[in-house]
Parts: C-alpha cells; sequence; structure tokens
C-alpha cells in the first residue's frame, strides 16, 4: 500500500476523484461556495489529513497535473476562435475592459499593500491573483514572489469573484453581458467563469476569452507597472 501511495497515478487519481465529487456536490448544492475547485481542494486536504498521508507522497502525482497547467492555459486560445466574431465586433469595449481591469488590478495591489505596511515579496505575490495560475504563478516566480501565497490569492480572487459577480452586477446596473463576461473573466479568471456560464451563454464566453487577453496584456505591461511601482 505504502508503495502504491508513492506512485504518480494515486496523486492524479485523487484528485479527479476529489474534483469529480466537487462537481457533484456543486449540482446538489447550487451556490458559488461550493464551487468544484474549492470543494476539491477542501475534499483532498480533509483525506491527505485523515489518512495522515505526507503531501510530498500526494504531489509526486499533482505535480504532473501542474505540469498540465501550461498546455491548458494555451487552450484559452480556443475560446478567441469560438468566439472571434463576437470579440471583433465589441474588440473596443472588450479590450478596455480588460486593459483597465489589469490596471486596477495591480496598481491597487500596490496602493494597499502600501497602506498596510505589507513588504514587497507579499505584493508581489499578490499582484497576479487576478490571473490563470500558469501566467500568474510564472510572473510571481519571476519577480521574486511566494509562489504558495500567489496561489491562495488566485483561488480567493477567484471563489469570491463567482460570490459576489451577480449581486455586484445588480448594485452597479451592468445589464450587457458582454461587459458582465468580460468583468468577471478580467477578475476572477476560471472560477468566476464557471458562475459567468451560469449566467448566460455570452457571459461565459467573454468571460473565458477575457482570461486569455488578460493573461496576454498582462505578460505585455506587468513587468513595467511592477519595475515603476514597486
Amino acid at each position: 500500500m505504502a508503495d502504491l501511495i508513492k506512485m504518480p497515478v494515486f496523486g492524479i487519481l485523487l484528485a479527479l476523484i476529489m474534483y469529480m465529487i466537487g462537481i457533484q456536490i456543486n449540482k446538489r448544492v447550487k451556490s458559488p461556495l461550493t464551487n468544484p475547485l474549492l470543494m476539491g481542494m477542501i475534499l483532498t486536504i480533509i483525506f491527505l489529513k485523515v489518512t495522515k498521508i505526507p503531501y510530498e507522497d500526494f504531489n509526486v502525482g499533482g505535480s504532473y497535473i501542474t505540469f498540465l497547467i501550461a498546455p491548458a492555459t494555451v487552450a484559452l486560445i480556443i475560446n478567441l476562435y469560438k468566439n472571434f466574431n463576437l470579440f471583433i465586433k465589441n474588440i473596443v469595449p472588450v479590450m478596455a475592459g480588460v486593459i483597465s481591469g489589469v490596471l486596477t488590478s495591480v496598481v491597487s495591489v500596490f496602493v494597499l499593500s502600501k497602506l498596510l505596511g505589507l513588504d514587497q515579496v507579499i505584493t508581489i505575490s499578490i499582484v497576479p491573483k487576478s490571473l490563470t495560475t500558469a501566467i500568474g504563478v510564472a510572473i510571481s516566480a519571476e519577480y521574486g514572489g511566494i509562489q504558495a501565497v500567489t496561489v491562495v490569492c488566485m483561488v480567493v480572487s477567484g471563489i469570491g469573484g463567482a460570490v459576489i459577480a451577480p449581486s455586484v452586477m445588480k448594485i452597479l446596473r451592468v445589464k450587457d453581458p458582454v461587459a458582465q463576461g468580460v468583468g468577471i473573466g478580467t477578475a476572477s479568471h476560471a472560477a468566476g467563469t464557471s458562475r459567468a456560464i451560469q449566467m448566460g451563454e455570452v457571459q461565459g464566453a467573454m468571460s473565458g476569452l477575457s482570461i486569455a487577453l488578460a493573461g496576454f496584456v498582462s505578460v505585455l505591461i506587468l513587468p513595467f507597472l511592477i519595475k515603476l511601482l514597486a
């Protein structure tokens, strides 16, 4: 049994099973708080704690899934391909929304970090919170951030966005589905997109598209912003 636990297949199967259980929980309890990603993480942690299986043993297989994050991120271009006509039709507001969203996210992190007295390492770790994992973690690592902190901030940003997005849209009276999708995708990446899909087809499509665009824009402008504001 000990040898099986240390095999890559154990970590891979455990992660997939817990995520699938998370999907079923979300189907039965339709709430942003039961997001499959969040449920999968919680269930995995509980399982490892109860069984006293070391994280290192689980991560032998988990590292394979981590490796697939980058190819999965590249696959986001499929959203652009499928919704190219919708994107071209709304290219100005979409790009304006994505760029302003990225700028607002980064500047607000630096301003709040200064006010709260956070050191630069923590600040850099928080900056990519609204990006998809592969891009955000890479940026954090490149500029000396703590990758674990970055991932936690991404989860909080994504789940938080999924929870409050409908209320924010209602309060601000944002009724256009394209604007809703761009806002959610830029601010809360894949976790928020799962909520956008529930709101409507256009919202889901534009949210998925905005994840890719936000990543592209961030790769171009974040190095300059970090050097300017750090």
